[in-house]
């Protein structure tokens, strides 16, 4: 692929296609490990819905490192230096080793807190570190396999990391009961096999894209010494990482903010609105696939100065993400019962979770324009507007919004989704109506050429 010359459309197609099919694999990887839990009982159902927003801060830092990683790369290959490329492939690998070491001291240290904050028993923290401490021993794993991902991606490869997501997929229905239940020699871990196999599978794929990463047409500048720190690689990367690391943080913090009001509705409720979320993770998949499509065809162009091409797959991006989403709405809206009922024979769990869903499906045509607005901004290098819009979005905005509701209107629990949706709609329509002013600004582009495809 010439992600400076081909056709948007096709590009959009040969990029988002393999990068949604991998997140589609990723999501069953989820629900997969949503599905052993409640085998294990309610409880561990409800302990893995309220890891997710404490591992999250593991996986926000790794698609930090990705994505500054993919817009760097791409904005060299795209201006034709591709020694300078090669040498922000090595040093965000030894950027991801560096800041492993500083995500693993965290969720050792911090994960109780965060767990009593969101209302956990004592039993609960227990069980639920179980899990938790062994995903944040691995936590280099992850940063290390998202970082190798950033180069990949940055040259239009989205095929390696669904390949690899596939293979987790299939290797996790393996492992999951094996060191959950235990067989033969293998002893039974309960919760904690979850995170075992977990980390076997993320293993696999690091090797897989290591290879991967040395058969790129980059390696021909890649050597040993290119390892060695180098400060001002590794500020560029922490530059361009460091806000995007925040928003999916400020993403974590909204998730954990909503669990904080679910959470008042009790355990059932959580595991409902936990369960709801990874199979909303579904219903995102494209719009995923066209972020990572945004974020390295408007990169090269911009490292390439062909500013035409970076208005047109915003535009396209996002008029093929708002129309899929109001498809999968519909289909979501009117199986949401029984979705949830395939993970749980709970009444309560089934209601709660289904409650989520039908809103959620209301909310979805607008999600793309969070998602394709952000990988513009970090594109184009200005990363710090994508920290901006969701420290609005998912912060600020909801946290007053819900406090006001469940504490001062005495709310139920649907209100909790209800005052989502308005904040979500509200946001969306105030960033579309910012975006041409933006691209006028940055590519010196006139109104009447910001709307001509």
């Amino acid at each position: 692929m010439n992600l400076t010359k081909d056709s948007i459309w096709i590009l959009l197609r040969k990029v988002t296609i393999p990068a949604s099919t991998g997140s589609l694999f990723m999501t069953f990887y989820n629900l997969v490990d949503t599905y052993f839990a409640g085998k294990i009982s309610p409880e561990a159902l409800a302990a893995v819905a309220k890891s997710w927003p404490i591992t999250f801060i593991a996986l926000a830092i790794s698609i930090g490192i990705q994505a500054g990683t993919q817009a760097l790369i791409s904005n060299s290959i795209g201006a034709k230096e591709n020694k300078e490329a090669s040498l922000y492939v090595a040093q965000s690998i030894t950027f991801a080793i560096i800041t492993s070491i500083f995500v693993t001291l965290f969720g050792l240290n911090f994960s109780e807190f965060l767990l009593k904050i969101m209302g956990s028993t004592n039993e609960s923290v227990i069980l639920t570190r179980e899990y938790l401490d062994i995903i944040f021993f691995g936590s280099i794993i992850i940063l290390v396999q998202l970082s190798l991902n950033g180069t990949l991606a940055a040259q239009g490869d989205t095929k390696s990391y669904r390949n690899i997501l596939i293979i987790s997929f299939f290797l996790n229905i393996i492992l999951n009961p094996l060191f959950i239940f235990g067989y033969g020699v293998i002893p039974g871990f309960g919760i904690a096999g979850l995170a075992i196999s977990t980390l076997i599978a993320q293993a696999v794929g690091v090797f897989y894209l290591i290879y991967k990463v040395y058969c790129c047409k980059l390696k021909k500048f890649l050597y040993f010494e290119c390892f060695v720190p180098k400060i001002n690689f590794l500020f560029n990367i922490l530059k361009q990482s460091v806000p995007i690391m925040f928003t999916m943080l400020m993403i974590m913090f909204g998730i954990f903010n909503i669990f904080y009001f679910v959470g008042q509705f009790g355990e059932l409720a959580t595991a409902g609105y936990g369960t709801a979320v990874r199979i909303e993770q579904v219903l995102l998949l494209p719009v995923i696939g066209l972020n990572t499509a945004v974020l390295s065809i408007a990169g090269q162009n911009y490292g390439a100065k062909h500013f035409n091409r970076i208005k047109e797959v915003y535009g396209k991006a996002l008029t093929f993400g708002s129309g899929f989403m109001v498809i999968a709405g519909i289909i979501i809206y009117f199986s949401s019962s029984f979705v949830i009922s395939l993970f749980t024979n709970d009444l309560e769990v089934i209601k709660s979770g289904a409650l989520y869903l039908q809103v959620a499906a209301l909310i979805g045509p607008i999600y793309p324009v969070f998602f394709i607005t952000s990988a513009l901004f970090q594109a184009v290098k200005l990363p710090i507007l994508s920290l901006y819009m969701t420290i609005i979005r998912l912060t600020l905005i909801p946290f007053l919004s819900l406090w006001y509701v469940i504490n001062i209107k005495e709310g139920e629990y649907q209100d909790i989704f209800y005052t989502i949706m308005a904040t979500n709609w509200l946001m969306g329509i105030a960033v579309l109506s910012f975006i041409p002013f933006f691209l006028r600004k940055k590519l010196k582009m006139s109104f009447k050429q910001l709307f001509v495809f």
